[in-house]
């Protein structure tokens, strides 16, 4: 039986970010230098193809520093940790590496110097996620306030004193939809107009950039499928983006097994693309088994190049 023909429009960039690259190879280069078993504070990256090759390798992945059974070199995860995370290290006497992404940490900066001029500040983010602990966890109790939603915004009551917006800032989760961001914070400063926020959004240039290019294949598309994993953000964020941008079948998948083949029904262009943290390896992997029940054209689009590169720290490079 002939197959079906089908065309795959394959989003760039997708994948792999800078800060993902970089908090991986600190955990393999740890191994490297130290051996087995390095212990990684929380999913090094929101994927679980990736913690089992480390897995594989000799790192062992804990939720608490009270789960190292002794002074084992430990890794925090790209998404970042409250400060009493490095200071509980010390106070262990553990080596401690931190793969914070870059971009976090600037977020991190951020809170600390409006912390510094006495302002109140408001955090654009998802509670619960590890970047909005890590980086509420920057500054003292009761220093954040977080705001999910525009509905959150319209209601917020801030600090007595900074309800005219001289003494209040905002700061942004850096994984989040770019479109619903941007509501809120035109929220915040209708409502406070003296509010101080960063230069440049706070959004990173990689999850902009996989949302740029979903926008401009979901239109095209009668399927969508998001390759990334269900606790992370910006995969979760790609998926609604999707669905905004005029494909309204637009799913999250971890590997080819999660595919529901019955999505594919009456449909002509399936559009693929992947969050920051799910390797290239699992989209030629679901490409792979398309590809084995239809007779497939690929067309990648392009909306943008990266070539963004972040250091490791020194203790592994001297």
């Amino acid at each position: 039986m002939p197959k079906d023909a089908l065309t795959l429009l394959l989003a760039a960039p997708r994948g792999f970010c800078a800060g993902v690259d970089r908090a991986i190879q600190i955990v393999e280069r740890a191994l490297e230098r130290y051996g087995a078993p390095v212990y990684v504070r929380h999913e090094i990256v929101h994927n679980r193809h990736v913690v089992e090759e480390l897995e594989r390798k000799g790192a062992v992945f804990v939720e608490d520093l009270e789960e190292i059974p002794g002074r084992y070199p430990v890794v925090f995860s790209a998404h970042g940790v409250p400060k009493s995370v490095p200071e509980d290290a010390e106070r262990r006497n553990l080596l401690y590496l931190d793969a914070t992404c870059p971009l976090v940490s600037k977020v991190h900066r951020e809170a600390e110097v409006h912390f510094a001029a006495g302002r109140h500040i408001i955090l654009i983010g998802h509670a619960g996620h590890p970047e909005v602990i890590g980086t509420i966890g920057q500054l003292p109790q009761g220093a954040v306030t977080l705001v999910e939603t525009a509905e959150d915004a319209e209601v917020i009551a801030p600090p007595v004193g900074s309800s005219l917006g001289d003494r209040l800032a905002y700061i942004t989760q850096t994984t989040l939809s770019i479109d619903d961001t941007i509501g809120i914070i035109d929220v915040l400063r209708r409502r406070f107009p003296k509010i101080h926020g960063p230069r440049k959004e706070d959004i990173c240039y990689a999850t902009t950039n996989r949302q740029a290019a979903v926008k401009v294949i979901a239109p095209k598309s009668d399927l969508l499928l998001v390759i990334g994993a269900p606790n992370s953000s910006n995969s979760q964020r790609l998926v609604e983006v999707a669905r905004g941008a005029g494909c309204p079948k637009a799913y999250l998948v971890q590997r080819e097994a999660e595919i529901d083949w019955r999505w594919f029904e009456g449909v002509k262009t399936v559009g693929i693309t992947a969050g920051a943290s799910a390797p290239e390896v699992v989209v030629q992997e679901v490409i792979s088994a398309i590809r084995q029940r239809y007779l497939t054209r690929i067309q990648e689009i392009s909306v943008t190049e990266e070539t963004t590169h972040f250091k490791l720290p020194r203790a592994l490079t001297a």
